[in-house]
């Protein structure tokens, strides 16, 4: 499903990510684990795109998209948050999550435009699915942490993304909605088969949700079991 072989990134001299080969198979879920510095979200920059790798590869599909740009991995089945929450914040729930179902499905993220009614359908079923089908009105900025982190996990569904990468979802999320979160990610890959890749640094959710942990420090890929 997603594939790294060999992936580097050195800058200015200094090696930040070393060599990292990886396969994530379709339907499980991979947590990342390891140190501040260790390199994880350097290494999920590289796969989204952001950041291109000076030496290895990046497969999807078994396509190569190592020189492609982070809008053509996104409709090709790549979705992504972000360690900070990237709603905006005067735009109501409902119109981030249509935002970015119009953005995948080839229009331009502009509020003024028309809105598709494909978009607004899939922005529905997204709130719907988080639990925030009440909150569509809302302007994202009022709500909670824990609810902006499903806003942003809404926003990844109504793009029908293949394979879900999760920065540090749990950033933070008060303790009392870390269960909620956890219940709701298990959800998401259970019960749509979704593919999820995560970084986190609660080590208990790490445990609960994944099938195989991978192991980083220094850049470098320890273990992958």
């Amino acid at each position: 499903m997603l594939v790294t072989r060999g992936l580097g990134l050195d800058i200015g001299g200094a090696r930040i990510v070393a060599e990292v080969s990886l396969e994530v198979r379709a339907g499980e879920l991979v947590g990342i684990i390891g140190p501040n510095g260790a390199g994880k979200t350097t290494l999920f920059n590289l796969l989204s795109g952001l950041l291109r790798p000076t030496a290895g590869s990046v497969e999807l599909h078994g396509r190569d998209i190592t020189g492609e740009p982070p809008f053509r991995r996104t409709r090709a089945g790549l979705g992504r948050t972000f360690q900070v929450s990237s709603v905006f914040p005067l735009l109501t729930a409902h119109e981030n999550v249509r935002l970015a179902a119009d953005s995948e499905l080839g229009g331009t993220m502009r509020i003024w435009r028309r809105a598709s009614t494909v978009g607004v359908e899939r922005a529905n079923q997204a709130l719907e699915r988080v639990g925030l089908g009440g909150r569509g009105a809302w302007p994202a900025g009022l709500l909670s942490h824990g609810d902006q982190r499903k806003l942003e996990l809404a926003m990844l569904l109504a793009g029908k993304p293949d394979v879900i990468m999760l920065d540090e979802p749990m950033a933070g999320v008060s303790v009392e909605d870390v269960d909620e979160l956890v219940a709701l990610i298990r959800s998401v890959h259970r019960e749509e088969g979704k593919t999820v890749l995560m970084v986190e640094h609660r080590m208990e959710v790490v445990v609960g949700l994944a099938e195989r942990i991978a192991v980083m420090h220094h850049g470098a890929l320890l273990a992958f079991d």
